[in-house]
């Protein structure tokens, strides 16, 4: 399109709704040896049971929105301080998960920006997305210049490390993109030695069958695989291993100014024997308005006796 829209003013409006980084990348020029590695990824099963993983529009972005020129990325810092329990009788949910559900709290703001966009000149079209469909969130944030996607799989951003969350608007109109970020890693693999399932694989590349994120977050088979179980280590909702050792995250960690984002009761540390007998009433009252909604009751109650389990086995 032929308007003259200022990115300036697009990112001050960004900052302006609460994002704390704002980038902007162009749908042209995208590496074609980027797309090949997340098909070499798929073609290993590295993606496990998530058979979203496999949709044609991750790989052409116009698929997703037809006409798209532009995405504007943006990154919401969510790190709050509170340790994690190191009792095992406590359960461990990391971090993303202990406020609101960061959904919510995205779609809002990312939906004041689309509208707000749209209503810059006749013709101008938006479509916002938070982790909530087939885009390469971490792709378009380092082509953008959020951060660099690093050894783990995760968004670094020099200001915040790796505690945020990613979400883009895709419009219709050329914007003038910022320079991709380069990487920052070096020669660290302190994500790799730290892993107990050795789920990152080799830097940049992480095998979910192996991942403890995935299986207490995705996996919904009744049992939890034995080779899993010994590692676990209280975590019953994710797990943080790799972030908290990174010594990005150790450095350039800052508390959020997002207040939906401080822990809700009995998130930091509940109580596993508590949670492994949890009642899907319970549950409903406990994860309201929670991320952790996505974990089911019954996989809850399963992620909790696992870590119970484990900690038997270690006696």
């Amino acid at each position: 399109m032929g308007l003259n829209i200022s990115e300036d003013l697009i990112k001050e409006k960004a900052l302006e709704l609460g994002f704390h980084k704002v980038g902007i990348a162009s749908v042209e020029g995208i590496d074609a040896t980027v797309q090949e590695r997340l098909r070499a990824w798929v073609a290993l099963g590295f993606h496990a049971d998530m058979s979203w993983m496999t949709s044609p529009k991750r790989y052409d972005i116009d698929l997703v929105m037809p006409g798209v020129r532009s995405v504007i990325c943006v990154a919401l810092n969510y790190y709050t301080s509170h340790p994690h329990s190191q009792e095992q009788k406590y359960g461990k949910i990391s971090r993303y998960a202990w406020g609101r559900d960061y959904h919510k709290v995205m779609h809002k703001k990312l939906k004041a920006l689309c509208t707000w966009l749209e209503n810059l000149g006749t013709g101008i079209q938006g479509r916002y997305y938070a982790d909530t469909g087939p885009i390469q969130d971490k792709l378009w944030a380092q082509k953008a210049g959020i951060g660099w996607i690093a050894k783990n799989g995760n968004l670094i951003t020099r200001e915040y490390g790796s505690w945020v969350f990613l979400g883009e608007v895709l419009t219709n109109i050329t914007l003038t993109p910022d320079e991709p970020h380069t990487q920052h890693c070096g020669t660290c693999t302190r994500c790799l030695e730290a892993c107990p399932t050795d789920a990152i694989t080799q830097p940049f590349i992480v095998d979910a069958n192996r991942c403890i994120a995935y299986h207490t977050i995705e996996n919904r088979n009744e049992y939890l695989p034995e080779s899993i179980i010994p590692h676990l280590n209280g975590w019953v909702a994710g797990c943080d291993i790799c972030q908290d050792i990174c010594p990005w995250n150790q450095r350039f960690a800052q508390e959020t100014d997002e207040v939906d984002f401080q822990p809700y009761p009995g998130n930091l540390d509940p109580k596993l024997i508590g949670l492994a007998h949890i009642s899907d009433e319970d549950w409903d009252k406990q994860f309201t308005a929670s991320a952790l909604r996505r974990i089911k009751p019954k996989m809850l109650r399963r992620n909790a006796r696992a870590n119970i389990k484990a900690s038997s086995m270690q006696v």
